[in-house]
């Protein structure tokens, strides 16, 4: 998507006089150079050119599939190195090679402080220093220690232990731990209301949970009682020995204290049993986007073959790599990237939403965030982070005066040109981008994006200013987070890429939706992944295990996603809709609410948008967040005053955001009845902890029709 400007003609003449200048001084230095250096890379032509390679075929020649990679099309690969076949080996594979290599990095905390803002609330900011860092061997002895010492205070081999922590490097080592001695590991996301962390620790009857002294306090402290199993708590900080207040019963221990334990002779000279392939790693309770959250059951061999499918999309992934983790490990996406890592000797260096920049909200003005110090190669990240950073850096541009904005568009519209074509851009890179590029370190060569679709306008951004591929990828806690990635070579976008070698991909129609795999120019239906990364079900949901999951003929295990997806010429899947996401009209037309709210969502005027739609009405309605910068500079524009809150509940205001995004939606092709009627503006935004979205940011839809009920009446006429 090309950048528009009025462009000053001289300037335009003088940037192409450059660049053309440029281009033929370095052109056959750079292609002898990368002949003599690189002779095995392989050119991959204009994007014409890369989308006709086929990245997948269907095996048996049917429109419906399935589908496999190209280079999979024999057997389905399950396992990243020979013998390495359980998650315990996987780390002692990479201690055993790598042992002296920086493993884990946390950053030291200098000061902390609070800071009064201009509207009166207190933020707390802190400065950081450096990333101190433990070696493989260093992980690896602690977390034998740490297993040690569970079992000495009586967890036992497959018997479930919980993790209820934020990412750290702890959770890496107790998740270890857990896979060495075969404990079960019980994931909760770290914002879970109370009432789904009590249902997630009765329902796997854990006696043993390890977490930090903040959720502790804040959350677990006030369900205990409703947890009458719970034995022994585990704080990863070196907390007090103390903890007055607490239900009589539970033993309440710091993490160095339980390592200590395992280190006594009669303690460490206990055997670790070591898991089986077919054992359960993980139990993996879902962010609980449509209510109650659901445990996945993950064994060994899933996550291998997971992780292995995602390897092989990563090129060059080595021990030289530094990947940047801040996403929750309790999601599969940040687990599986987090142990594809392991896997080859990377380096994991630690962060958070709140301090992953320079200008992230818990950094103090003036010192560097996560990304300046660690300077990441590989970084995981959802499509919500990702638009956030289009949107800043935009607004940035608007900022500018108008050489330097006139400059910045002509070498942005000059890149897509380039990159179409398949060719790099160097001197852009260096002149114009570079500082946009520094604010993920400067360094990163891959982004994965996963969680939810990544909009054309971003995955583009992100190619042009962080100068590297987006590996936009597609998958679910119930296959691993594994199902597709895109070629890091491809940059068409609205696509999600071809299976993983770990697994393949059929549809299934969908006739009350009008999907069939017969459908032209592309087939089209419910995607359907089956692989040995499929997992082994839900926990103590059997009805539910019989509905979404089934075993074929040959004995490979399926999922039934409920997404829509079409196979492109190329083998390219494209998620195309979501059967609970849509929802057919009074009038008959079906509304797909996560197409439209994806297409609204790159109007700048959005931060957020639920899309929503009665069955027995005519039109479609939303809840917007706006953001906060344009909505007070359109109320300015149209001299409407008042606070943050009075303008947000200003029929007039609605009225014009309305009509700002009624031009958004006509722009991105929508049909009128596509397009929302009426909308309310909600002035608090939609974060995990006010329950609204999910750690990955997806929306709860339940939830926000309950909180908007009484405006969905009024912008249905009282119905």
């Amino acid at each position: 998507m090309k950048l528009k400007e009025d462009l000053n003609p001289m300037l335009l003449l003088l940037f192409h006089l450059m660049v053309s200048i440029y281009a033929i001084i370095t052109f056959l230095p750079s292609y002898l150079l990368s002949w003599v250096f690189q002779p095995d890379v392989d050119f991959y032509g204009s994007e014409e050119e890369r989308a006709k390679r086929a990245k997948a075929r269907s095996v048996e020649g049917c429109p419906e599939g399935p589908y496999r990679a190209v280079s999979a099309t024999k057997r389905l690969v399950t396992s990243l190195h020979p013998g390495v076949d359980t998650l315990d080996k996987v780390f002692e594979y990479a201690a055993t090679r790598f042992p002296h290599r920086d493993c884990l990095g946390t950053r030291e905390v200098i000061s902390e402080e609070d800071e009064q803002q201009s509207n009166g609330k207190v933020f707390k900011k802190v400065v950081l220093g450096e990333y101190r860092w433990l070696s493989y061997q260093e992980t690896l002895t602690a977390a034998t220690q740490l297993g040690s010492g569970l079992a000495s205070l009586g967890q036992r081999p497959k018997t479930n232990i919980a993790i209820f922590c934020e990412t750290r490097a702890e959770w890496i080592i107790a998740a270890q731990a857990c896979f060495m001695y075969n404990f079960p590991l019980v994931t909760l996301y770290s914002t879970l209301g109370g009432p789904a962390i009590a249902h997630g620790l009765n329902e796997t009857q854990v006696t043993h949970i390890i977490t930090s002294k903040e959720l502790l306090e804040t959350r677990l402290k006030a369900i205990l009682i409703e947890v009458p199993r719970l034995q022994h708590i585990i704080v990863v900080e070196n907390a007090p020995t103390t903890w007055p207040g607490y239900p009589r019963g539970i033993g309440i221990h710091n993490m160095a204290a339980v390592q200590k334990l395992g280190t006594r002779p009669e303690n460490a000279a206990r055997e670790c049993k070591q898991p089986l392939p077919s054992d359960i790693a993980v139990i993996m309770y879902t962010s609980g986007s449509t209510g109650i959250p659901k445990g996945v059951m993950i064994s060994h061999s899933n996550i291998l073959a997971g992780i292995t499918g995602m390897a092989e999309r990563i090129p060059n992934l080595c021990e030289e790599d530094t990947y940047i983790g801040y996403l929750p490990l309790a999601h599969v996406l940040e687990l599986s990237a987090e142990l594809v890592c392991v896997s080859h000797g990377c380096r994991i260096g630690y962060s958070s939403p709140q301090t992953l920049a320079d200008q992230s909200t818990k950094i103090k003005r003036g010192s560097k965030g996560d990304t300046s110090v660690l300077q990441p190669t590989l970084m995981a990240a959802v499509p919500e982070i990702m638009d956030r950073i289009y949107k800043n850096v935009m607004n940035k541009v608007e900022e500018m005066n108008c050489v330097q904005r006139t400059l910045f568009i002509l070498a942005y519209n000059y890149k897509l040109e380039q990159l179409a074509k398949g060719y790099s851009t160097p001197l852009c890179d260096r002149l114009v981008f570079r500082k946009v590029r520094s604010l993920l370190g400067g360094r990163t060569r891959v982004l994965l994006s996963g969680g939810a679709p990544l909009s054309a306008a971003t995955q583009r951004f992100m190619n042009v200013c962080f100068c590297c591929p987006v590996g936009q990828g597609y998958g679910l806690t119930e296959t691993c987070g594994a199902g597709t990635i895109s070629e890091l070579w491809d940059y068409s976008t609205g696509r999600v890429g071809g299976p993983l070698v770990c697994c393949e991909i059929k549809l299934k129609d969908w006739v009350e939706g009008g999907y069939r795999s017969t459908d032209k120019p592309h087939p089209r239906g419910e995607v359907l992944i089956g692989g040995p990364n499929v997992t082994m079900g839900y926990y103590k949901k059997e009805a539910k295990n019989q509905e979404d999951f089934f075993v074929d003929e040959n004995g490979q295990r399926w999922f039934c996603t409920g997404d829509i997806g079409e196979f492109q010429e190329d083998g390219c899947l494209k998620i195309i809709d979501r059967k609970k996401d849509l929802v057919k009209l009074q009038a008959g037309e079906y509304v797909s609410l996560g197409k439209v709210e994806a297409m609204l969502k790159n109007c700048p005027l959005i931060d957020n948008i639920c899309a929503y739609a009665n069955s027995d009405e005519i039109y479609v309605i939303g809840f917007v967040v706006p953001n906060q910068k344009h909505l007070l500079a359109l109320a300015e524009q149209y001299g409407i005053r008042g606070s943050w809150e009075e303008l947000c509940n200003s029929k007039a205001m609605e009225e014009l955001v309305l009509k700002v995004i009624t031009e958004a939606a006509l722009t991105a092709q929508l049909e009128r009845f596509e397009i929302p009627r009426k909308i309310c503006l909600s002035p608090e935004p939609w974060t995990p902890e006010t329950g609204l979205v999910t750690d990955a940011f997806k929306l709860k839809r339940k939830e926000l029709k309950t909180r908007y009920q009484d405006d969905i009446e009024r912008m249905y006429g009282g119905k």
